[in-house]
C-alpha cells in the first residue's frame, strides 16, 4: 500500500507543478472581451471571422467506426445513426444545427475555447466567456463553472482549445497575435471619423493685435464655429475687421490623412493571422480565387473542424472524420480527384 502511494505521488507530481504554475481556476474568458467588441466594431474582423465560422458550420460528421475504449459520459456510446442524427440535424430541443455550431466556432474563433454539456441525450452551447476551469492536482481539471453559479463535472463537458503556448487548460483566440494591429486600425479609424466631428478644418490662430476681452473671445470663436462647420451647412463667408488675421496651425489636407494603403495593410495583417486568404474579400473576378479558396479551406477551415472532430472522439468513443461532400465551395475540386 505505501509503494503503491508513493507511485501515485510521483505519477501526478508533473500535474501539481503544473497547477501550481498555473492556478486553481482559469478564466476563459480573460482579455477576450476585447475581441468581441472588435468583432463588432470593424468589418474586416467581422468579415474574416464570418467566412471561417460559415464555412466550418456546413461541414458535417462522418462516424465510421466505434474505437476500442470506453466513452467519457455514462450516456456517451449511443447508437452510431442515432448519434449521427443528433450531431448533424438536432443538437437539441431548440435548435438547428447551423445556429448551433455557428455559436460554437464563433467561440473558438473569438476567445479560443468552444464548451458543450451533454447530458445523455442533447447538446448545449455553453458560452466559453462565462466559464471558469477548476484545475486538479491530480486529472487536470477538477470541474467547470458557468458564470460561477452553476458546476459541471468534466464528464459532462466536452471542452475544444485552439492552440496555446502558455496554458494547456484553455485555448487562445488566434486574433490575440493582432491584438497591436487591431488596435492601430482602430486609432487611424477612431482619427479620421474626430477629424470629420471637428469640422474637418486643421487648427486655425485667430491673430488680433488687440487684446480681447473674454466674452468677445468666447462670441468670437462660438460664431466661426457656427458659420465655418462643414455639419452645419459649410463654409459660409466671414468678414473679419479690425485687423484680425487667421494663421493656419497645420497644412495638413485630409488627403494626406486618409491613411489608405496603412490601413489595408493592417486588414491584410488581421486576415492572415484570422487564416483567411485577402483575396477571398477583394471585390472583382480573379484567376487566383478558386486555389485560394481551397488553401483556405485546407489550411483554416478544416483543421479547425478537425479539432471539434478530435474532443467528439475522445468524449464519445467514435471514429470520426469531416464529411466534406456537400461543401459547395469544394465540388469543383471533387470533380477534378
Amino acid at each position: 500500500g505505501i509503494l503503491k502511494n508513493l507511485e501515485m505521488r510521483w505519477k501526478y507530481r508533473g500535474q501539481v507543478e503544473i497547477q501550481r504554475d498555473e492556478g486553481t481556476v482559469r478564466d476563459a474568458s480573460k482579455a477576450e472581451v476585447y475581441f468581441q467588441r472588435s468583432y463588432d466594431a470593424l468589418e474586416v474582423v467581422r468579415r474574416g471571422v464570418d467566412l471561417i465560422v460559415d464555412a466550418a458550420s456546413e461541414i458535417d460528421v462522418d462516424i465510421q467506426r466505434t474505437i476500442p475504449t470506453n466513452p467519457v459520459h455514462d450516456g456517451g456510446r449511443k447508437r452510431l445513426n442515432t448519434l449521427k442524427n443528433i450531431i448533424n440535424f438536432r443538437p437539441n430541443e431548440n435548435e438547428y444545427v447551423s445556429s448551433y455550431r455557428r455559436q460554437l466556432y464563433m467561440d473558438l474563433i473569438i476567445t479560443g475555447n468552444m464548451f458543450q454539456y451533454w447530458d445523455g441525450d442533447n447538446f448545449y452551447h455553453l458560452p466559453s466567456d462565462l466559464m471558469q476551469i477548476h484545475t486538479d492536482s491530480n486529472r487536470k481539471v477538477e470541474k467547470y463553472t458557468l458564470n460561477n453559479k452553476i458546476n459541471y463535472s468534466p464528464e459532462e463537458i466536452i471542452h475544444t482549445k485552439d492552440n496555446a503556448a502558455d496554458t494547456v487548460y484553455e485555448g487562445r483566440s488566434r486574433l490575440y497575435s493582432a491584438k497591436e494591429t487591431i488596435r492601430i486600425l482602430k486609432k487611424m479609424l477612431n482619427f479620421q471619423e474626430n477629424f470629420f466631428k471637428n469640422g474637418a478644418i486643421p487648427g486655425l490662430v485667430l491673430q488680433t493685435p488687440n487684446i480681447l476681452g473674454d466674452k468677445l473671445k468666447e462670441k468670437l470663436l462660438v460664431a466661426w464655429k457656427a458659420r465655418y462647420n462643414p455639419e452645419s451647412g459649410g463654409r459660409s463667408p466671414m468678414i473679419l475687421d479690425g485687423d484680425l488675421k487667421i494663421n493656419p496651425l497645420s497644412q495638413v489636407k485630409f488627403s494626406e490623412l486618409d491613411f489608405e494603403s496603412s490601413i489595408e495593410a493592417h486588414e491584410k495583417k488581421i486576415l492572415k493571422v484570422l487564416g483567411v486568404p485577402p483575396i477571398l474579400l477583394d471585390s472583382g473576378n480573379n484567376a487566383n480565387l478558386r486555389p485560394n479558396i481551397q488553401l483556405f479551406y485546407e489550411t483554416t477551415v478544416l483543421p479547425l473542424v478537425s479539432k471539434m472532430m478530435s474532443s467528439y472522439e475522445r468524449y464519445f468513443a467514435y471514429d470520426m472524420e469531416p464529411d466534406i461532400t456537400k461543401v459547395r465551395a469544394l465540388r469543383p475540386e471533387l470533380q477534378e480527384a
